[in-house]
């Protein structure tokens, strides 16, 4: 059985520092087990499995996310409030890349339900009612901002927009500024 604390804490968060230097998916507890310098049996009373470890580190990471976002929102609104909380986003994206990809790592019902993703829900919701979309409006912005958000980081992680110009930092802010004008002006109901 795997336990909590200190030393379960610090295998999760060497997980989390060699996904952000090998990549995510190529994390495994063999792989932890050589950079930790221990016998894979060893890490066993930490983790489960695999599963186990990665789920850790995508709880570890959405965690941290959520914190980041929840800094950069604090008093802001609107535009400012949308903007905040993107930039957290990405700037977490290119700080952490492996761990951003474990922010999308697939959760078990339990698992997300008890998960900072949660939080980030909230977060973009309380944004959302800033552009005075109802429910429905919101959970079809909340769609659109996580796709928009993941995929310009993907993209621009893989080196999708070094080859042209304008920089990609123009392009953010003109896709920024355009999410917001959409969000004011979202279509009403049919």
């Amino acid at each position: 059985m795997a336990k909590a604390g200190p030393a379960a804490e610090r295998v999760v968060r060497a997980g989390a520092e060699l996904a952000d230097e090998i990549g995510f998916d190529q994390v495994t507890p063999s792989e932890l087990a050589r950079r930790l310098d221990v016998r894979t049996a060893s890490l066993y009373s930490h983790v489960k499995n695999a599963h186990d470890l990665k789920t850790k580190i995508a709880l570890l990471a959405l965690e941290e996310l959520a914190d980041r976002a929840s800094a950069a929102l604090a008093g802001r609104a609107g535009k400012d409030a949308l903007t905040a909380f993107a930039d957290a986003y990405r700037d977490y994206a290119v700080q952490h890349p492996g761990r951003f990809a474990a922010a999308g790592f697939r959760l078990d019902a339990e698992a997300a339900a008890a998960s900072a993703g949660v939080r980030h829900l909230q977060m973009m919701r309380a944004i959302l009612r800033g552009y005075d979309l109802d429910e429905t409006q919101q959970t079809h912005a909340v769609r659109l901002l996580g796709s928009v958000f993941s995929g310009y980081v993907g993209l621009e992680a893989a080196g999708g927009f070094s080859h042209s110009a304008p920089d990609s930092q123009e392009s953010w802010t003109e896709i920024l500024g355009a999410l917001d004008a959409l969000l004011r002006n979202w279509p009403a109901p049919s």
